[in-house]
């Protein structure tokens, strides 16, 4: 029960969040946001933000400096529309699933990569051995 009561409460957070962010803040570092993932702690007081900001390590920087700096504002907009007693505390965390995605994209490249060469190497190879390495009894033919 209390499960599904932080899920729907970090779901909800997490589309307030987006679509104020969508309006755009007065913030001239905040960067093209996208909110990935929001969990709400199990007593309701403290939410963990997780998002990714698209373009440079800069940009990156800035727009967490300027959620950090928003947190107040952000925090004042939740409380107008959930209705909960108490607003959680919100903590803006950096998602690395894009470096990780990244990173995961360069392995597979290389593994193709390796595939194609073990594939060329093997185009032209024969089998070490006889032909037909088992043996037969002549007379059972």
């Amino acid at each position: 029960m209390a499960g599904e009561r932080q899920a729907r409460l970090a779901d909800r957070i997490r589309v307030i969040l987006a679509e104020r962010l969508e309006k755009g803040l007065r913030d001239p570092r905040l960067g093209f946001v996208t909110i990935t993932d929001v969990r709400v702690s199990g007593d309701l007081q403290h939410a963990s933000v997780f998002y990714t900001v698209l373009g440079s390590d800069e940009e990156r920087t800035d727009s967490g400096a300027a959620l950090t700096s928003a947190t107040g504002l952000l925090r004042k907009e939740l409380g107008r529309q959930l209705n909960v007693r108490l607003v959680p505390t919100l903590e803006f965390i950096p998602d690395a699933l894009p470096e990780s995605a990244g990173h995961i994209a360069d392995l597979l490249r290389q593994a193709r990569e390796r595939d194609a060469e073990v594939a060329r190497l093997a185009e032209g190879a024969t089998h070490a051995g006889d032909a037909d390495p088992y043996v037969r009894d002549e007379s059972a033919d």
